[in-house]
């Protein structure tokens, strides 16, 4: 796709964000990961609803981090755009998979351009449900993001909303839509959606991709959805900007 102009008050490189209103998110084929069982560093390419690519990210970790602690392992992950400039970095915790504990809550910072951080993805404690906020670079709230009570592989659909602070609107939702497991492992249909404003602040857009990322990393891939299907087929996150409902 090609390069926007500068736009006021947006980040370098973030242009693309203002003008659309889809995002795919593709993860790369790794033949080493088919054919053994080592994990290699993930690397995706993020796409337009034409299937024009916009950015190429890329996660850096410890290769031993990797294979110790999986999903829950802290990374690094740079998001270039075409021309090869790093745009948006996200460095992620290394958290466990657990929510009864302040220490063990997930946690993502957003950088965009890499240096300036403009907001956070947080875990919070919930007795039931997988619950974030969104902060922006002074840790004041945005949103908040609700999970399903289950998370599961043996679950067809997983919807995350997006909430409003008082949790009484909901603005948007981030959505695995699942749609059988032969399908899923010959097509890209197994994908992410992000449903939210169009006309959304472009910096909250660059936090929905970095918290579709924590999402993915934390809690579908712990939940068992990241079998042989998501070795075999590349699409991973769908991200869309619509208009808010009420809840």
């Amino acid at each position: 796709m090609q390069t926007p102009g500068s736009t006021a008050n947006c980040p370098p490189g973030l242009e693309y964000l203002t003008q659309i209103n889809h995002l795919f998110v593709c993860q790369r084929f790794d033949l080493l990961e088919v054919f053994s069982p080592f994990e290699t560093n993930k690397t995706y390419d993020v796409m337009n609803n034409q299937g024009q690519r916009l950015y190429f990210a890329e996660e850096k970790s410890n290769c031993f981090i990797r294979h110790l602690c999986g999903p829950s392992r802290p990374f690094t992950m740079t998001i270039y755009d075409n021309v090869g400039c790093d745009v948006i970095t996200l460095h992620k915790a290394l958290r466990w998979s657990c929510c009864w504990s302040n220490c063990c809550l997930q946690k993502l910072k957003v950088e965009a351009p890499p240096g300036e951080i403009i907001g956070y993805v947080y875990q919070y404690y919930h007795p039931f449900l997988p619950m974030f906020k969104i902060t922006n670079e002074n840790k004041e709230n945005l949103m908040k993001i609700r999970g399903p009570c289950v998370v599961s592989s043996c679950l067809k659909d997983l919807n995350f909303n997006l909430l409003s602070l008082d949790e009484e609107m909901i603005i948007g939702k981030i959505s695995n839509q699942w749609i059988g497991f032969m399908r899923e492992l010959f097509t890209n249909t197994n994908k992410f959606g992000i449903q939210f404003p169009f006309d959304l602040d472009v910096r909250i857009k660059a936090l929905l991709l970095g918290a579709s990322f924590l999402i993915w990393t934390t809690c579908i891939l712990n939940s068992g959805h990241k079998s042989q299907p998501e070795k075999s087929y590349q699409t991973l996150l769908a991200l869309s900007f619509a208009s808010p409902q009420q809840n």
